[in-house]
């Protein structure tokens, strides 16, 4: 893979496609911050806070994402997860860390030097955010969608990772995803373990990675040992467009009116996204539309909601 000297993630810069899947290596596994001290640090600070998510893993894949910290509860506190995360038997986020200074500096080291190479093929980006997951052996990550571009990287432990292409509408509907991203709900984004057949799957270890576009359905398994991982996530000019799309259809659609799929005609994706603009800039953020901050204000840093 050839990128430049300065870069901690590398691409396959010429066959790059903004929405294909495609895997990557990195050079982040022995940075500072990444280590398990300095995310117990990190979780303390965050703690009591929405900057944190948990659960336990008796959550399977087929989990809603949007209730699984409810129904599948990790009552420890971060710093204890964290530090016995070998045998707390959950999953942990640390959620915008872009947020804390010192970590914004960490998603700004390995962002910029491939900001211009992402930008050559799919301009506009904007709206960084930084994830970090740690997890206990045997635990799933529930299927799911996210609403921008994701670079996921291994630091420590293995895990397998699932991945859809977006335009699977087997596997994820264009009626989910424009739900999902008008009212940010993954109610049909429904699992099926028939679905591992149409999956690309990457075994990842440390130093690996895989990006994947914006609404490309995935599930993780991680295997014997603890896992840490960062992904690193953007929008761009390209998916804020998708996105409104998507917002627009979702209107079209409570209103007795079948849209017509995103992507299918490019014309009337002009339209519709014109339309979605214009409503999104009369009622702003917190109206529905939109669900994400992003389409309202494209800031260069995600806003945690």
């Amino acid at each position: 893979m050839n990128t430049s000297a300065a870069a901690l993630i590398d691409f396959d810069w010429d066959t790059f496609d903004p929405w294909r899947i495609q895997a990557v290596r990195h050079r982040l596994s022995d940075h500072p911050l990444l280590q398990p001290d300095q995310l117990v640090a990190l979780g303390k600070r965050f703690q009591g806070s929405t900057r944190l998510f948990t659960f336990n893993n008796e959550a399977g894949a087929d989990a809603n994402f949007d209730d699984v910290g409810r129904l599948y509860p990790n009552r420890k506190s971060a710093a204890d997860t964290l530090q016995g995360i070998n045998d707390a038997k959950a999953w942990m986020l640390l959620r915008h860390v872009q947020d804390d200074p010192t970590y914004r500096d960490l998603v700004n080291l390995a962002m910029d030097p491939i900001q211009p190479l992402i930008e050559r093929k799919d301009p506009g980006m904007h709206y960084r955010a930084g994830w970090i997951f740690v997890a206990s052996p045997h635990t799933i990550t529930p299927f799911h969608i996210d609403r921008n571009h994701g670079i996921l990287l291994q630091v420590r432990g293995t895990k397998k990772v699932y991945v859809w292409d977006a335009s699977d509408t087997e596997v994820c509907s264009e009626r989910a995803r424009d739900v999902f991203h008008a009212r940010h709900d993954l109610e049909l984004v429904k699992w099926s373990e028939a679905f591992r057949e149409r999956a690309h799957v990457f075994t990842l270890g440390p130093g690996m990675g895989v990006y994947m576009p914006i609404t490309c359905p995935h599930m993780v398994e991680t295997t014997d040992e603890p896992s840490i991982t960062i992904s690193l996530t953007y929008s761009t000019a390209a998916t804020r467009r998708n996105a409104m799309r998507h917002v627009m259809n979702d209107f079209l659609y409570r209103k007795g009116i079948k849209p017509i799929p995103v992507g299918k005609r490019p014309l009337v994706d002009t339209l519709t996204y014109a339309t979605a603009s214009a409503l999104v800039a009369a009622h702003g953020v917190g109206s529905r539309p939109p669900a994400c901050p992003s389409l309202a204000h494209p800031s260069a840093y995600a806003v945690a909601d």
